[in-house]
């Protein structure tokens, strides 16, 4: 398999780290929130043999740049800015986009309102239902409670518990080191955990989102973890409905499927892709 070459590249003002393998037609793959460009690395390596695989940190989390929230407007209408400038950057025409939880809203958001750039979309997992009643988005919203919890309390038990699906799901490891280490690493951090709670609290309302399901006209596939507790697999099979022939895939894991199965999520992906040769 290809090895990952990591470089930088500005978009948006922002400069974003990527990682790169492979040759063939792109696929782009998005993290969620409280993650990074590593939680793919390892379906990325299973398709790098036959497509140009590209693992980008969105603006603010992992190696990319984490400007204060004055300096840059996070949120979901943000990264779908910075991942049409990513495309120019990186001379992609058009790819395949696929987007883990927060980055699958991304995605959807991306090929509803740029089309051109997006032959074909994968949604793992994806919180697309409305969450602005839930005790967690209340306390992320709370002027005062959610920057004291996400920017003073939250240590390595609690990050482990808000990212691993309540304690349910197991994120692997790269060289040995499991993944939620670094992903704690690169969150621990004042300007990470600044990035991460304007990223939280901007991103609490995917209603805009939901709405643009409907004007997805790339080929879908929708990817989840059958026990899920974050977002169960209702919402998957509800998503799939509303992007019209979107093909269903249910993973006998929690909310990080491909985390957690990385191999059968990799042979989905590849079969979905493939199929764009026919």
């Amino acid at each position: 398999m290809p090895a990952f070459q990591d470089r930088d590249v500005t978009s948006s003002g922002v400069r974003l780290r990527v990682s790169e393998a492979g040759e063939g037609r792109p696929i782009v793959l998005l993290h969620g929130a409280l993650r990074d460009r590593s939680t793919w690395i390892r379906v990325g390596e299973r398709l790098s043999g036959e497509f140009r695989v590209v693992l980008v940190d969105l603006p603010g989390f992992g190696d990319s740049e984490k400007p204060p929230p004055t300096r840059y407007r996070y949120g979901i209408d943000a990264f779908v800015e910075a991942v049409t400038d990513l495309h120019a950057a990186l001379g992609l025409s058009r790819a395949a986009l696929v987007g883990h939880g927060l980055g699958g809203c991304v995605a959807v958001a991306v090929a509803a309102r740029r089309p051109e750039l997006v032959s074909r979309l994968v949604i793992v997992n994806a919180p697309l239902q409305s969450t602005l009643g839930s005790w967690r988005s209340r306390m992320l919203t709370a002027p005062l409670v959610g920057g004291v919890v996400v920017k003073q309390l939250t240590g390595p038990a609690l990050f482990r518990w808000a990212v691993l699906d309540g304690g349910a799901g197991e994120a692997g490891s790269i060289d040995g080191v499991p993944l939620i280490e670094r992903y704690y690493e690169s969150f621990d951090t004042p300007a990470a955990r600044g990035s991460a709670l304007a990223t939280l609290r901007a991103s609490a309302d995917v209603s805009a989102v939901i709405a643009d399901l409907g004007r997805v006209r790339a080929p879908a596939l929708v990817v989840w973890g059958r026990h899920d507790r974050v977002v169960p697999a209702g919402v998957g099979q509800r998503v799939a409905r509303e992007l019209r022939g979107a093909g269903f895939e249910l993973v006998d894991a929690g909310h990080a499927p491909h985390e957690e199965r990385p191999a059968e999520v990799a042979a989905a992906l590849g079969r979905f892709l493939r199929a764009e040769r026919a």
